[in-house]
């Protein structure tokens, strides 16, 4: 009966995450073309480099978004696996079509309105691609990069240098009113996706109550490359009337780039399994980086 189902729940598991890529970067593309391009604010990470080169040097923006983020990409395929990889990889590319071959109008000339509307449409498509199992900045995933290499920083610590360089030179290149602008740009667009990802940890711990608890381990283990801690449980009075009984609970601790694959697993195994996500702040020792599957 679980071949049935399986093929029926992938599909639908997947047009869900392809429409949230797709709604994602129509909003990044609102944001950029509406908002902030006619007025020339940026935006912080990997999109904000390419929107700072673009005018200083003239270079189309589209090229740059594919090019910059590219390299960060083809990291990420060992980092998060190859699915996330060739996701990210064509919703950057669609959002560079986008660009090109959209047109969207400017919504306002305000620029306080331009710089926190830009930053929530920026924000709703980064959040809503993310949510669907990809990116649209490859910033995230160089902090993490920079972060494996020099443990001494925490991924928070490198996404804020890296923005302190970004606006700093907007400072420089483009004036003290387009950065300070544009500072609020990126807030802005940091408070949406925290709205969308429900928290800005770089790390979740998700605790996984099922039956079939064994076979959730394997897959976490086996599939994402994660480690596991079991711990013995009971149940108590549920909907199915358990009372009492012995029962094997599952925590791990992902990236929040992970979290729509994990989900995936463990219903694809279990559609009634309780899961819980708790937000953490950082991690030190244990199996916490993911191990190569190869």
């Amino acid at each position: 009966m679980s071949s049935a189902v399986t093929p029926a729940f992938q599909w639908r598991s997947e047009s869900k995450n392809i429409t949230l890529i797709c709604l994602g970067i129509l909003s990044a593309s609102m944001g950029l073309k509406g908002f902030l391009l006619p007025s020339h604010f940026i935006d912080g990470g990997v999109t904000g480099i390419s929107m700072l080169l673009t005018h200083i040097f003239g270079i189309p923006l589209p090229l740059l978004l594919v090019l910059i983020n590219l390299p960060f990409i083809f990291m990420g395929y060992r980092y998060v696996g190859h699915l996330f990889a060739l996701k990210s990889a064509l919703a950057i590319i669609g959002l560079s079509l986008s660009l090109v071959f959209f047109s969207f109008p400017e919504i306002t000339s305000d620029k306080m309105l331009t710089a926190i509307f830009g930053g929530v449409f920026i924000g709703l498509g980064i959040g809503l691609a993310m949510r669907g199992g990809s990116v649209l900045d490859g910033t995230e995933i160089a902090a993490v990069l920079v972060s494996k290499a020099y443990p001494v920083l925490k991924v928070s610590d490198v996404i804020l240098i890296l923005n302190i360089i970004i606006f700093s030179s907007a400072t420089l290149f483009l004036g003290i009113d387009v950065a300070l602008y544009s500072i609020l740009t990126y807030f802005s667009a940091s408070k949406m996706i925290d709205f969308l990802l429900h928290g800005i940890e770089q790390y979740t711990g998700v605790t996984i109550v099922s039956s079939q608890s064994e076979e959730i381990r394997v897959a976490i283990t086996e599939k994402l490359g994660r480690g596991v801690t079991i711990y013995q449980g009971k149940r108590g009075f549920g909907k199915r009337g358990h009372n009492n009984l012995e029962i094997d609970i599952v925590f791990t601790v992902v990236t929040r780039l992970e979290i729509p694959a994990l989900r995936k697993e463990v219903k694809m195994i279990d559609p009634d399994a309780f899961l819980i996500q708790q937000s953490i702040d950082d991690t030190d020792g244990g199996m916490v980086k993911r191990r190569s599957l190869h």
